[in-house]
C-alpha cells in the first residue's frame, strides 16, 4: 500500500473512531447510569475544546520537528481517551470522567483538519491532489454511515462497552498507520532557520487571504445549519408518524453526501469555490423541499439528494485550504477551519434544542435557509478583493510533511 493509501486508511479508521463516539457515549451513560444526560455532558466536554485545541494543535503540528511522532502520538493520546472512557463512564467520579473526554478532545483537530493537511506533503499539486481530496473527504462521509450503524450493532449484541472497545481499536489502528506515512523524506519539516509562524498566524490568514475568509465564513454559517440537522431529522420522523425513522433520513444524509464527494466531489475542471456554492445552494434546495414532503419515503429520499450536494462541499473546502494556505500555516488552517466547524455545528444543535416545541417542518426550513444565505455568503466574499495580507498569502508548493519545492503556477 503506497503513503497515501495508508493515509486513506489510517484517516478512515480515526474518523470512523471519531464519528461513532456521539452515539456510543450515550449508549454507555444509559447503560451504566441510566441518564442519557450524563453522556450529553461528557460529550460536551469532548467536543468543546476542539475550537480552542485547533490553533494549539495546527502551530503544534508545523513546528514539529518529527511530524511522525506527532500525529502518531496524537492518535495514540485519542485512542488513549476512548478506550480510559470505556473504562470509566458510569465506575468513576463525574470531574474525572469529564477530564479525560477534555483531554481526548483536544487531540480532535488532529483527527479532524490535522490529518487532511498531511495531503499536500503525499502528492505534487494538480488534478491528481484535487482528486485526493475528493477521497479524503470520502473518508469522513464513509465514517459518517459506518460507525453509527457498528456502535448499533455491537451494542444491541454485545453492550456498549465493547462498543467503545471497538471504537478504540480503530483509533488504534489509524496510529500505527500514520507512524508509517511518509514523513521522513529529506529535508522534511522546518529548517531549523526558518521562520515560525505564531499562535495566531492561521487565523490571520483565514481573514486575510480571501478564499479562506470566504469558505470558512461560509461553511461555518452552513453547519450552524447541518449541526441541528440530527435532532431535527427525529422530531421530524416523529411529525410524520414514524418516531424511530429519524436514523433512516441521517444515514439516506450520509449515503448520499458519500456518494456525493466520490463523484461530483472529483470534479476537477470546477473550480473549487463554484464547487462548494453549488453544493451549498443545492443542500438548501433539497431540505427545503424536505420539508414538505408527506411521507418519511420520500422524506429520505430528498434527504439522500441533500447529501449528494453536501458531498463534494467538503472537497471543495479541503482544496481550497490546500491551495490558498500559506504553506507555514496550513495545518494552523486546516485545524482551526474543522474547529470552528465543529462549534458552530455544536451551537446549532443548542439551537435546535430550544426551539424544539416548533413545527418541525419550520426547523427543516430554517435549516435550508442557513445553507443558502452560506452559498450567498460565498459568493459575497469571495468577488470581494482581497484583504492585503502582508506576506502570508503567497502560496506555496510546500507543506508541514514535505519539503518546499519550486512554486507551480496554479500549484499550493
Amino acid at each position: 500500500m503506497g503513503g497515501f493509501g495508508r493515509y486513506l486508511a489510517a484517516a478512515l479508521a480515526a474518523r470512523f473512531a471519531s464519528e461513532g463516539m456521539g452515539m456510543a457515549v450515550v449508549l454507555l451513560a444509559v447503560e451504566r447510569t441510566g441518564s442519557a444526560a450524563h453522556g450529553a455532558f461528557v460529550l460536551t466536554a469532548w467536543m468543546a475544546p476542539h475550537v480552542l485545541a485547533a490553533p494549539l494543535a495546527g502551530t503544534a503540528a508545523a513546528r514539529a520537528r518529527r511530524p511522525r511522532l506527532f500525529y502518531a502520538g496524537a492518535l495514540a493520546g485519542f485512542t488513549v481517551a476512548v478506550a480510559a472512557l470505556s473504562v470509566l463512564l458510569g465506575r468513576a467520579p463525574a470531574p474525572v470522567v469529564l477530564l479525560v473526554a477534555v483531554v481526548g478532545g483536544t487531540c480532535g483537530p488532529v483527527v479532524t483538519g490535522g490529518l487532511s493537511s498531511l495531503v499536500a506533503g503525499l502528492l505534487p499539486a494538480g488534478p491528481a491532489r484535487d482528486r485526493a481530496y475528493g477521497w479524503d473527504a470520502s473518508t469522513y462521509n464513509a465514517a459518517a454511515v459506518t460507525a453509527p450503524a457498528a456502535v448499533s450493532v455491537v451494542g444491541a449484541v454485545l453492550s456498549a462497552g465493547p462498543a467503545m472497545a471497538v471504537l478504540a481499536a480503530s483509533a488504534a489502528l489509524a496510529a500505527v498507520l500514520a507512524a508509517s506515512l511518509p514523513y521522513a523524506d529529506p529535508g522534511a519539516g522546518p529548517s531549523p532557520d526558518a521562520p515560525r509562524a505564531g499562535l495566531g498566524a492561521g487565523l490571520a490568514a483565514l481573514w486575510r487571504v480571501r478564499e479562506l475568509r470566504a469558505i470558512t465564513s461560509a461553511t461555518t454559517l452552513a453547519f450552524v445549519g447541518i449541526g441541528s440537522l440530527t435532532t431535527t431529522s427525529v422530531l421530524l420522523a416523529t411529525g410524520l408518524g414514524s418516531p424511530g425513522a429519524g436514523g433512516v433520513l441521517m444515514t439516506a444524509f450520509a449515503a448520499g453526501a458519500l456518494a456525493g464527494s466520490l463523484t461530483l466531489g472529483r470534479m476537477t475542471g470546477v473550480a473549487p469555490g463554484r464547487l462548494a456554492r453549488w453544493g451549498m445552494a443545492g443542500t438548501g434546495v433539497a431540505l427545503a423541499v424536505a420539508a414538505f414532503t408527506p411521507s418519511v419515503a420520500v422524506t429520505a429520499a430528498a434527504f439522500a439528494v441533500a447529501g449528494v450536494c453536501d458531498g463534494p462541499l467538503l472537497t471543495a473546502t479541503l482544496r481550497i485550504r490546500s491551495e490558498h494556505s500559506p504553506a507555514a500555516v496550513r495545518p494552523q488552517v486546516f485545524t482551526l477551519g474543522a474547529g470552528l466547524k465543529i462549534t458552530a455545528a455544536s451551537t446549532g444543535a443548542a439551537l435546535v434544542g430550544l426551539a424544539a416545541a416548533a413545527p418541525p417542518w419550520t426547523l427543516l426550513l430554517g435549516i435550508a435557509v442557513l445553507q443558502l444565505a452560506a452559498a450567498a455568503l460565498h459568493a459575497l466574499v469571495a468577488v470581494r478583493g482581497p484583504v492585503p495580507a502582508e506576506g502570508v498569502t503567497e502560496r506555496s508548493a510546500g507543506s508541514a510533511t514535505a519539503p518546499a519545492g519550486p512554486r507551480t503556477p496554479g500549484a499550493p
